[in-house]
């Protein structure tokens, strides 16, 4: 055989190999197979999108419970701490006890004050009707000195007239006796009459002129006693408006000082209630019950008023503060059923939305967002919304604030 015969051989059977491939009928997918895979994706996509519409859910979550600082109220050393921390408490139990020999001595010097502000109050008490007897009194006294003194210049005013009267009718003689005297004169000098009675009547006018100057005198000095009256009385009636002004002034006083004893007495009730507050204040009492952390009260150490000594942790009133994004709450709103997966007890419990957020987290956060510097990225934010417990379900009591946990909420 040639090598051309042996060479064909095998191209011959691999050329007759491909025209028996090429000439094989083509496999066909069937139409109702494949109709029904879509179907059945199209039924699994429409059922997968309204379960996922009924739910929202975020991993981005927390309990959160009350955490009670309890600080000291007064300052003083700690001569005693009864607590430890994670050690469960009830409200009004004992926790840090304070030196109160300086709050004894306080109070003691309170009380000592206030006893003599009373005191003080019950002397001046029994001032005021002894004021307003003596005002009263003061008013009579004056009413009748003036009384006195309008008597006083009335008498005056009748001795004025009096005197007035006197001198006239003095003046009245002293003309008539210097008549009789001038015609015994001329009577004389004709040796008509006795000398004796030229000299009596001579005697008689210039006695009578005496009369006259002394009776003038007389009604000077009336008319000064007059003055003088009028003058007193003037005095008294000045008096008298005085003490009657003065009165209601003297008596407003007395109230005054009366109410200002009264004042200080209270201030010094203040004050001793005040002590008796700082007393009490040594013995620092649980204000709720819970779990005792973060305790830095020792005994020896001095504190000072508003120094925290320890930290409780209300474990019977937690929540769950879950960090939506504000896409997700369209269709949220409390009362909604909430299921709630913590973490660290790998469990789920019951809840409900109890309220919707009033603002952001970024807007309250210690370094809010600039939006205004023109380099503005649209970022979607998150919203704290707070989730209930349902009470009375199994091992809520093991629930601590700072867990993370995972909620779902179902929003129809």
């Amino acid at each position: 055989m040639s090598v051309e015969t042996q060479t064909a051989g095998p191209l011959h059977e691999e050329t007759e190999a491909n025209a028996n491939t090429n000439n094989s009928p083509r496999r066909r997918v069937n139409p109702l197979v494949l109709g029904a895979v879509v179907l059945v994706l199209a039924l699994a996509g429409i059922g997968w999108y309204l379960y996922s519409s009924r739910y929202e859910e975020t991993d981005d979550a927390q309990v959160d419970g009350h955490l009670n600082p309890v600080s000291a109220r007064i300052d003083g050393t700690i001569t005693a701490v009864h607590v430890d921390d994670n050690q469960a408490v009830t409200t009004g139990e004992p926790l840090v006890e304070l030196d109160p020999r300086d709050n004894h001595v306080a109070l003691d010097q309170a009380r000592a004050q206030y006893d003599q502000e009373v005191a003080q109050l019950g002397a001046a008490h029994p001032d005021l009707p002894i004021t307003r007897i003596s005002t009263k009194t003061d008013v009579i006294s004056q009413q009748a000195a003036v009384t006195s003194a309008q008597a006083a210049l009335d008498a005056a005013g009748h001795d004025l007239d009096t005197a007035r009267a006197r001198l006239r009718e003095s003046q009245a003689l002293l003309v008539r006796n210097q008549a009789d005297f001038h015609r015994y004169q001329v009577l004389f000098e004709k040796d008509e009459v006795a000398r004796a009675d030229y000299d009596r009547y001579k005697a008689t006018a210039e006695a009578q002129v005496q009369t006259v100057a002394a009776n003038a005198a007389a009604l000077a000095s009336a008319q000064q006693t007059v003055e003088r009256r009028r003058a007193q009385l003037a005095e008294q009636k000045a008096k008298l408006q005085e003490t009657r002004a003065s009165a209601p002034f003297k008596i407003a006083i007395r109230e005054q000082n009366i109410a200002s004893d009264q004042a200080s007495a209270e201030a010094a009730q203040a004050a001793l209630e005040k002590a008796r507050l700082h007393l009490a204040y040594g013995h620092v009492l649980a204000p709720v019950s819970g779990i005792v952390t973060e305790r830095s009260a020792e005994v020896g150490a001095h504190v000072s008023a508003g120094q925290q000594l320890l930290i409780i942790v209300q474990t019977s009133d937690l929540w769950v503060t879950a960090d939506f994004k504000e896409t997700q709450l369209a269709h949220m709103h409390p009362g909604q059923s909430v299921r709630i997966y913590v973490d660290a007890l790998s469990r789920t419990f019951a809840g409900t939305v109890q309220s919707m957020p009033a603002v952001t987290g970024s807007m309250i956060s210690v370094l809010p967002p600039e939006n205004a510097t023109g380099n503005y990225v649209k970022v979607i934010q998150r919203m704290p919304v707070r989730i209930r417990f349902e009470p009375g379900q199994k091992d809520l009591d093991k629930l601590r604030p700072g867990m993370s946990v995972e909620p779902t909420v179902y929003v129809n």
